[in-house]
């Protein structure tokens, strides 16, 4: 049935009921419509039906006149909601089933002409049916005659036209030729055949009648078949792939269901509830867009295939007060609305105006930006959005609302000037960096973020342990380090300490001979006891020393223990707290965890410094009181000297001699002398104690190289553990990714290792004297030896590796490093700092980091163009960005890209992105709207602009599947011709602008 009246604004294409398929009263065979009302009962059927008829094909065999009945009634004012009634002429196919049945053939036919009747009829007049030595053509006066001549006995004419259909067989070559020598018919029939196994091609046997059949299936247009298996088998998602179906069969194919009703009962009622819903406007056309988009426009089912949430779809928008707005109120269509126009039309100003009201448009609007550009004339404007669920907005359009407004947009604005910037020539972006983690967190089900927001979060959750240990390990490798320098330091003085120690005591022996020289014949004996006296007055003041030393630990034990109560333990506590947040502890737990000492540390440390104190105190002893009688003995005979106190023994030393030696001159020579020979002796013990201690230099060297390079291991350890949960993160994207196919297939994720070898090399450069002879001679030598030995184990060895590459290292240069320092051994504090800061240098691994790198097409994201980099972003929005259904609302996303790019990355990412939340598009370009078939297209037409004022905008909305509104797409955007051309090349209908 043609439409007449002018095109109205419209939400675009709908997924509509269809009834493809139904008989009606007086249908040439098997007529089951009894009673004298069957017209009434039969009409008043399909005007009850729920979900309601839209579109009806009234089919009957070989015939018209059923459908001529209803388009009368249609005329009269019934079926009121039915905006589509349309010829299906069911024939069949002199093909046979093996249910002894004949293959169904209907030509679908458009009623857009309003003489289609008459061009219909007389096409059929031109399919031809050769029996009983005669030919027969398909109209009313042959298919009786035929009868008749089939079978003698037949007299009434409606039996005779009963019996001739059953006979009338329509050949596939004929009616193929027919077609094509028939320009109104190409125009205005779609073929569908059934795809069923008694009456359709599944019944065609296989082997020699494989070829016919598919022949048959190639000439279709559309397969009358409702299960899924078939569906998905015509979209290319069974055995054979959509481009093998093309390859065999010439297209995709759109599958279709209708009641076949030939009785009241069945009318508008098919099996399972297995409904035809196609998308688009209750016109013809929308049945040929279905052959063209079989996926995307129609589908059988109970119920239609379902879009983003009704809390998430704009249902309209509404502009007030805005004298400018010449189309103040419009539809949106919860799919692909693609918003068209000139240059300078207002497609912009729509696309700002609908995110205004969604609070999506920044705080800093681009130059750009409509809202901007009209700032001053805006006045009190104001946005009302509805959603389907049927909430309301409004916002004013210069953004100062006097109410409060969410602070979550409730929609997705990627503005022109947005992409630009997150996809800039002069490098990736920290925002963009900062959009693709946010789609690699909601990747992850909300079970499984450990309580985290955002991404950064729930990376530190994972990766905050590990980090820790490698902070501590890298300060246990300093401090490992420096206690190694010490040792080799130790291990070189042994030489020297053996010499002094040999000196000293062949110093000591001269003393001791100078000393006996002093001594006069007769007091040997008395010598030989100021000798015991003075070797255990030594023993005593190395007690003395011993207990003066262990009283000064003491104390300094004292003092720490009280700073770790003071200030310590509580600052420990805090930072672990802070580390730790997310355990969510009471403050009562929390002190539970306070550091504190497993004992009674200060009645260890008090008891312990009152016996120090005592012990010092009686080794060191009183001073007895002189004596005048030069016989009086301080020590008597016979006690155990070692054990005396000082003050005893230097008074009975002193006693002695005076004894030995009479004249005053030989008695102050004797003490000079004994008192080096005290002297030195003390020395000979330091220098021995010295000389045992780094003569176990380098056996404890050795263990420290071996925990050195045990906490080296460990720090890389705790790098692969850090990189392990990058890739664990990472992992439900990088699975999709995997098994996605086209243009998601391209996108991929890597997590890697980068070692800033030069950066390494050259701190090394700045610790060491590079003009000495040596392997590390001369600039740039260091990081040639790095590359050669390090940079792959940083990389890509695991931490068995690296420690081994390091130690091979070390031991191919030891000497050549440490005699490379930039200051003199002689200088021991010096030294000491440059050693450790050096050790600090050399296992460190700060220059070690991890990376994850996005490649598109195998490519890093950070070496592609601007361009290319907007794809990669409309990927992620499109396509991964799956926790997201608010509306995306996107200005141009073609721009810098080239027509390929768009045709091949772009139109398939939005076919399946409008499937699951609206998406609203400013474009030019033609293959983003008729190639990704958008469901509404919405015309800007800008009038004249008025100096002070904004220019009157003006909006006409409607779908593809409308005319009109494709000859807008063909003269307004760029390529639409060639965009209808090659969505529609496969298809064997004129598609008319």
């Amino acid at each position: 049935m043609s439409k007449t009246n002018p095109p109205q604004p419209n939400s675009g294409a709908q997924w509509l009921r269809w009834e493809p398929h139904v008989h009606a009263p007086g249908t040439v065979l098997n007529d089951q419509f009894k009673g004298t009302k069957a017209w009434d009962d039969y009409l008043a059927k399909l005007e009850s039906a729920k979900p309601a008829l839209r579109a009806i094909g009234i089919t009957d065999y070989y015939s018209t006149e059923t459908y001529e009945r209803v388009l009368e009634a249609k005329r009269a004012g019934r079926l009121p909601d039915t905006e589509l009634v349309f010829p299906n002429i069911e024939m069949r196919f002199d093909i046979a089933t093996v249910k002894g049945r004949f293959v169904n053939v209907h030509l679908l036919v458009s009623p857009e002409d309003p003489n289609h009747l008459t061009e219909l009829k007389r096409f059929l007049s031109r399919l031809v049916f050769k029996a009983h030595g005669d030919t027969y053509s398909c109209t009313r006066e042959d298919l009786i005659r035929l009868g008749k001549k089939a079978d003698g006995k037949i007299k009434e004419d409606l039996k005779a036209l009963e019996h001739g259909s059953e006979q009338f067989k329509v050949d596939l070559d004929g009616l193929r030729d027919a077609l094509r020598d028939n320009a109104w018919a190409r125009a205005n029939i779609l073929i569908a055949v059934a795809g069923s196994e008694g009456d359709g091609t599944s019944g065609v046997r296989e082997g020699a009648d494989k070829t016919l059949r598919q022949e048959i299936e190639r000439f279709a247009n559309v397969i009358f078949a409702s299960s899924e298996a078939q569906r998905d088998f015509w979209l290319g998602k069974k055995s054979l792939s959509a481009e093998q179906i093309c390859e065999h069969y010439g297209s995709l194919k759109p599958c279709l269901h209708g009641s076949d009703a030939h009785d009241h009962q069945k009318v508008g009622a098919p099996d399972g509830d297995r409904y035809s819903w196609v998308k688009g406007m209750p016109a013809f056309d929308t049945l040929r867009q279905a052959c063209i988009d079989p996926e995307g426009r129609a589908y059988v089912g109970a119920s239609p295939p379902a879009n983003a949430s009704p809390s998430q779809c704009i249902a309209d928008v509404e502009i007030a007060d805005a004298a400018w707005a010449a189309t103040p109120k419009m539809e949106l269509n919860p799919g692909l609305v693609a918003i068209i126009g000139a240059r300078g039309s207002g497609k912009t100003a729509l696309a700002d105006v609908i995110a205004r009201g969604c609070d999506a448009i920044p705080d800093n609007p681009s130059e750009a930006s409509f809202l901007r550009r009209a700032s001053d004339l805006l006045g009190s404007a104001t946005v009302t959005l509805g959603w389907h669920d049927g909430d309301q907005t409004e916002r004013r359009l210069d953004g100062g609302d006097p109410w409060d407004v969410e602070e979550y947009p409730r929609a997705r604005y990627l503005s022109q000037q947005f992409v630009e910037d997150l996809c800039s020539a002069h490098g990736i972006t920290d925002e963009l960096i900062t959009e693709i983690e946010r789609v690699i967190f909601e990747a992850h089900p909300l079970s499984e973020r450990d309580g985290a927001v955002n991404f950064t979060e729930m990376l530190d959750l994972r990766a905050e342990r590990f980090r820790l240990a490698r902070e501590r390990q890298e300060e246990l490798l300093a401090d490992i380090s420096e206690r190694i320098g010490s040792e080799v330091e130790k291990g070189k003085r042994v030489a020297g300490l053996k010499k002094l120690v040999a000196e000293k005591q062949k110093l000591i022996a001269t003393y001791d001979r100078d000393r006996k020289g002093l001594v006069k014949k007769g007091t040997e004996e008395r010598v030989g006891r100021l000798n015991a006296l003075s070797e255990a007055a030594e023993k005593v003041r190395g007690n003395l020393r011993f207990f003066a030393g262990k009283e000064q630990a003491l104390l300094t034990l004292q003092d720490e223990v009280e700073s770790v109560r003071k200030s310590g333990a509580p600052d420990a506590l805090r930072k672990l707290k802070e580390r730790h947040r997310a355990s969510r502890f009471e403050a009562e737990i929390w002190e539970r965890f306070l550091l504190t000492y497993k004992g009674d540390v200060d009645a260890a440390l008090k008891d312990a410094l009152k016996e120090t104190r005592d012990n010092h105190k009686a080794w060191k002893g009183t001073k007895p009181a002189a004596q005048s009688d030069p016989n009086f003995s301080y020590l008597e005979e016979g006690l155990d000297l070692d054990n005396q106190s000082l003050a005893d023994l230097e008074a009975e030393i002193g006693r002695y001699q005076q004894m030995v030696n009479v004249d005053r001159a030989t008695a102050e020579r004797y003490a000079a002398v004994s008192k080096k020979i005290d002297s030195e002796k003390l020395a000979l013990e330091q220098a021995t104690t010295e000389l045992e201690d780094c003569e176990g230099a380098n056996d404890r060297a050795k263990t420290l190289v071996e925990e050195r390079e045990t906490a080296y291991h460990s720090v890389f350890e705790a790098v692969l553990s850090e990189q392990q949960v990058l890739l664990d993160l990472y992992a439900p994207l990088m699975a999709r990714l995997q098994a996605a196919s086209g243009t998601l297939n391209k996108l991929s994720f890597s997590v890697r290792r980068e070692a800033d070898v030069e950066e390494w090399a050259g701190e090394g450069e700045d610790l060491l004297d590079l003009r000495r002879q040596g392997a590390f001679r001369g600039q740039g030598k260091l990081l040639e030896l790095a590359n050669s030995y390090l940079k792959k184990a940083w990389e890509t060895g695991d931490a068995d590796m690296v420690r081994a590459a390091m130690t091979n290292f070390r031991d191919k240069h030891p000497p050549t490093i440490i005699e490379n320092a930039p200051v003199p051994k002689s200088g021991q504090d010096n030294y000491r700092e440059w050693s450790k800061r050096f050790a600090k240098w050399l296992y460190g691994t700060k220059h070690v980091r991890i990376r994850y790198s996005i490649d598109y097409d195998g490519t890093d994201i950070r070496k592609l163009s601007p361009g290319t980099r907007g794809i990669v972003l409309l990927l992620l929005y499109l396509a991964l960005d799956d926790a997201d259904d608010r509306p995306l609302i996107i200005d141009q996303p073609e721009e810098n890209l080239d027509p390929k790019s768009i045709f091949d990355e772009l139109v398939g990412l939005f076919r399946e992105a409008k499937k699951k939340r609206q998406v609203i598009m400013v474009t030019h370009n033609a293959n983003l709207v008729v190639n990704a078939d958008a469901d509404q297209i919405i015309i800007a037409t800008a009038g004249t602009h008025a100096p002070g004022e904004l220019p009157p905008i003006t909006y006409v909305s409607g779908g593809l599947e409308e005319a009109h509104i494709r000859r807008v797409v063909c003269d307004t955007l760029e390529g639409g011709e060639r965009a209808f051309q090659e969505r529609a090349r496969r298809l064997r209908v004129k598609l008319d602008r």
